[in-house]
């Protein structure tokens, strides 16, 4: 028996990149999953190929984390069984744009904090009473070294991510009597939907980030979500940070031509 069987992992922004690796690896150890997305039909895709890979259970939800309602709503509905969740995997996130704070657009602002900050703690605002109920759980939050380091054109999503590194402070202090265990992964270039996001879906621009070096993938990610996960219940990973051996910072990439 692995320290995960049967236990409830919920994971936000299931469909691609972290979210979707992380999935797979909690199932592969025998935990059970809540999973929430925007794309349903891509959701109910996945849920069916990891229920008959793995042979675990699955409760699986169409949710923008951005909508305070329907969070509520949809955490308050839970099935009594599946109000246990032991670790909450924070992931729906995203970039949006890339450019000066005066001209930038503020619709990819109100996107990026509603989703990065707000969505993040409408989402924990549900989940944490259920935890403190039982005295246990764990937070883990995926935040980014653009949460440590701003970059040029990163000012807003930059801005989000060090929201996101002092609410992990704030949550495990204010949790710390409950015994409630909070992790940030902070990535650096991860290859995945991120980049086509950001510029809007042009392909080929989101490409060039990547290009000349071996970026880390969402499998990465998710076996560090996990070894956090892991650990034994005295022992809390507060921060890990992690980059391609190639980047040594925000804006230095060892690309090889």
């Amino acid at each position: 028996m692995g320290m995960l069987e049967n236990k409830i992992i919920f994971i936000t922004g299931a469909t691609a990149g972290i979210g979707k690796a992380c999935a797979f690896d909690f199932a592969h150890e025998g935990a059970n999953l809540i999973l929430c997305a925007r794309r349903i039909q891509k959701l109910e895709i996945l849920a069916d190929q990891i229920k008959k890979d793995f042979g675990i259970k699955i409760y699986h939800f169409q949710l923008d984390v951005r909508d305070k309602f329907a969070v509520k709503e949809t955490i308050d509905s839970l099935p009594d069984e599946w109000k246990e969740i032991d670790i909450l995997v924070n992931n729906a996130g995203l970039a949006r744009g890339f450019s000066k704070l005066d001209n930038g657009e503020i619709e990819d602002w109100e996107e990026m904090i509603d989703t990065n900050v707000k969505g993040l703690l409408y989402i924990t605002r549900q989940v944490l009473p259920l935890m403190a109920a039982r005295n246990q759980g764990h937070i883990i939050n995926i935040g980014s070294v653009a949460g440590h380091e701003v970059y040029p054109n990163g000012n807003v999503y930059c801005a989000t991510k060090f929201a996101v590194d002092a609410l992990s402070k704030g949550i495990r202090l204010d949790m710390l009597d409950k015994k409630i265990k909070v992790t940030t992964i902070a990535p650096g270039l991860v290859e995945t939907e991120f980049s086509e996001v950001r510029f809007t879906g042009d392909k080929e621009r989101a490409k060039q980030v990547y290009k000349g070096f071996k970026p880390l993938v969402a499998a990465d990610i998710s076996k560090l979500v996990l070894f956090a996960a892991t650990r034994p219940q005295h022992v809390n990973i507060n921060e890990i940070v992690v980059t391609p051996t190639a980047q040594g910072s925000s804006t230095q990439v060892l690309r090889e031509s």
